[in-house]
């Protein structure tokens, strides 16, 4: 006979509940998803695994304050990236490197084109090698859906260093890209 399944309020409910095997649920579930969120901001896999279930201990301790507005997934995430955030102030400098620049993969001049064909991973690849306040950044902006304003107040920074920054992460992927297209 087929386990019913469960719906995200009921499994919920169970996790608050204390109910192991829903909480067990719930992490198989959104594990693999909220890691991929922490390794975007995190260069090692070991501070992302970290991150990941430092995000979890506080997400089940948050969980009975959960209030169903928007989207479930959506209040996860923003505690992974909140805890990886964490995490990247403790272990990297979050500031430019200017030393970036004069590296050869950085100074391709050819255009990316259409034809450009890059796999996630390759994204993902490329996302990593950027300089950590970059790297922040974009992925606040250009991944999480963050506004500047809010860039600014979650890393301390102004508003305009967070649209420089953006601005900058931007200009060094397009570089990479085109490199990374020349040379295959």
């Amino acid at each position: 006979m087929p386990t019913p399944t469960v719906t995200e309020v009921e499994l919920i409910a169970a996790c608050v509940r204390g109910e192991r095997r829903a909480q067990r649920q719930l992490y198989d579930q959104l594990a693999g998803l909220m890691l991929t969120v922490c390794r975007r901001y995190l260069k090692r896999r070991e501070d992302a695994e970290e991150a990941l279930i430092l995000g979890f201990a506080k997400m089940f301790r948050a969980l009975p304050n959960y209030r169903f507005e928007g989207s479930f997934e959506g209040w996860v995430r923003r505690i992974m990236v909140n805890e990886a955030l964490m995490q990247l102030r403790q272990r990297e400098m979050m500031t430019v490197s200017f030393e970036d620049f004069a590296q050869p993969e950085n100074l391709a001049t050819t255009a990316a084109t259409a034809d450009t064909q890059l796999q996630a991973e390759d994204l993902m690849h490329l996302l990593a090698t950027l300089p950590a306040g970059y790297r922040t950044v974009f992925n606040l902006y250009a991944l999480e859906g963050y506004g500047h304003q809010e860039i600014a107040e979650l890393l301390g920074i102004s508003e305009g260093t967070s649209k420089s920054q953006l601005s900058k992460a931007r200009a060094m992927l397009q570089r990479r890209v085109s490199f990374a297209a020349v040379t295959t």
